[in-house]
């Protein structure tokens, strides 16, 4: 065995059925396609947490002294430009034979882009600087964009079902590790507080991570791929194919519905924090403690979600569901019990409170995100696969918004009331994930 076959071996529980289907020379290269895809993805991953919006980037903003209301723009602009455009760059992805490329380039944008970051909360002060990250943050977001509509396509070609989700898995637990390191420096290091100089260093080996990675994922060798796709109607002929998916096929209108209502797990982490600072918590205030907890997160629920989603995806995303919803629903049973978040005071019980439900749904997430994107993977080949996660992410784009705002208004009138609107939302998701077909090789 090479040093690759053995490696891969330790990192994913091998399906030899799985492998036998697949072409040889496909065959010949899985596990040192296997050991970069983890590499990449993992690199990839972590920098994500060095550049997250709703911790980093809103401290970093903080104390800058850009404007309070600048920091609200954040989250929307990661997110949703990350997956609107999808509509738009799909028709050129598809023209690309190598899809490992556009992930490259999608990396080497997001590298360029976190940079620009860095050089300005090392310089930057105020308004000015706000504006300047902000646009820097959008063009990360295109660069995302990139990347997420070609690593489906490239991991789905290069890796049989049965092995997939563990290589989403294992990335996302080796990403935890290095987000686990990077909390504990930076609460040794820089306290509850951490400077601007040590968040321009962040930023600064978030744009390394993205690099190397970009480096990474260009050595992949995937199949020789089909004829490139033309489509002389450009980004309106893909629009028009996105919609004939969306309507026309039922398992994939419902994958999306069924996607869109499990956003309960990545909208109400800040929730949580607010109910936290209303109980006058302070366990939870430090930069370095949000990164320890979704980085242990990260680190203990990889792998184990990884092989779960290789046996049944659908059965993950309805377990996980309903895993968040409970945990949102026990946490509003304990305020109603207690008299409210401001009733409990501070304390070691209102800390474990609080952070122990914002561990368990960082956790629970971890799930829902390798359930959702080893569904996609397995449910289509070739550019529907392509179509299927442009399509996916632009319609999640949007209800994003929606959703978000929905609860904004809500936790403008009480936190609580988002928490429990997320909540019933869950419950929702898990009646449409569990009514969809199987994809897995179980």
């Amino acid at each position: 065995m090479t040093a690759a076959e053995r490696l891969y071996s330790r990192l994913v529980r091998r399906d030899a059925d799985a492998e036998s289907a697949l072409d040889p020379t496909v065959r010949a290269e899985l596990p040192p396609n296997g050991v970069r895809l983890v590499t990449a993805q993992a690199l990839q991953s972590a920098g994500d947490q060095t550049v997250n919006a709703s911790t980093v980037l809103t401290w970093l903003f903080h104390a800058l002294g850009v404007p309070a209301g600048l920091a609200g723009l954040l989250v929307p602009i990661r997110e949703s430009g990350s997956m609107l455009p999808q509509v738009f760059l799909t028709p050129l992805v598809m023209r690309v034979r190598g899809r490992r490329h556009v992930f490259a380039a999608g990396a080497w944008v997001q590298a360029a882009a976190v940079a620009v970051m860095a050089f300005t909360a090392a310089v930057g002060t105020g308004l000015t600087a706000g504006v300047v990250i902000l646009a820097a943050l959008a063009v990360a977001a295109l660069g995302r964009c990139l990347c997420s509509i070609a690593s489906k396509d490239v991991q789905g070609r290069t890796v049989p079902k049965g092995e997939r989700g563990q290589i989403t898995g294992v990335s996302t637990m080796v990403a935890g590790a290095v987000a686990l390191t990077l909390g504990l420096g930076i609460r040794l290091l820089g306290g509850d507080a951490p400077g601007t100089g040590a968040l321009a260093a962040l930023l600064g080996l978030g744009a390394a991570l993205w690099a190397i990675s970009a480096i990474v994922y260009g050595r992949v060798r995937e199949p020789e791929p089909p004829a490139p796709t033309t489509d002389d109607d450009g980004a309106p002929g893909v629009a028009a194919r996105l919609a004939s998916a969306c309507r026309d096929d039922p398992q994939f209108r419902r994958f999306v519905t069924a996607r869109s209502l499990l956003l309960v797990s990545a909208l109400s982490p800040p929730f949580i924090l607010a109910l936290a600072l209303a109980a006058g918590t302070s366990g939870l205030s430090g930069l370095g403690g949000f990164i320890l907890a979704s980085g242990l997160a990260a680190l203990l629920g990889g792998r184990v979600f990884g092989r779960l989603a290789d046996r049944s995806s659908r059965l993950l995303m309805t377990g996980t569901a309903l895993a968040a919803s409970l945990v949102l629903l026990a946490l509003l049973g304990v305020l109603a019990l207690t008299g409210g978040p401001e009733a409990l005071g501070s304390g070691p019980a209102t800390e474990a409170l609080f952070v122990g439900a914002y561990f368990l749904i960082a956790f629970i997430h971890t799930g829902v995100r390798v359930g959702r994107k080893t569904y996609v993977q397995d449910m289509a080949e070739g550019d529907r696969r392509t179509l299927y996660v442009a399509a996916g992410n632009t319609t999640l784009g949007v209800v994003l918004l929606v959703v978000g705002g929905i609860s904004s208004a809500l936790a403008a009138v009480d936190p609580q009331w988002a928490v429990l609107f997320l909540a019933l939302l869950g419950l929702a998701g898990v009646v449409t994930s569990w009514s969809l077909p199987e994809v897995s090789r179980g």
